[in-house]
């Protein structure tokens, strides 16, 4: 069976993937939520509706109602690729999004 991209995930999925690693850092499914609402514009309550739906990560990505121009300035590396040197607007925030840092350090 071939591998699913990313992008064709169900947002739900990621989420979920996406908060079991911050959990696994000492981080809580709350600061999943205010480092995705910070990147994306989505409100929490967008988020867990989008988590219920049957929206992929791709186009969830895409359509962000204001997707943070200080989203540039995230740096370092997610699984051993350089944030800043991503080409792919759409992978760049898929990586942006699973830095994984505190909100403090990616919030600045």
């Amino acid at each position: 069976m071939p591998r699913k991209s990313v992008f064709d995930m169900r947002f739900g999925e990621v989420y979920t993937l996406l908060v079991q690693k911050a959990e696994r850092k000492g981080r809580t499914r709350a600061e999943v939520d205010a480092l995705t609402a910070w990147l994306t514009g989505c409100s929490p309550e967008e988020l867990a509706s989008l988590a219920e739906s049957d929206a992929s990560y791709g186009a969830f990505l895409e359509n962000a109602p204001a997707y943070n121009p200080r989203a540039e300035l995230i740096t370092g590396k997610v699984c051993g690729v350089q944030v800043e040197s991503i080409e792919d607007p759409l992978m760049k925030r898929v990586r942006q999004l699973d830095k994984g840092r505190p909100l403090e350090k990616i919030m600045r």
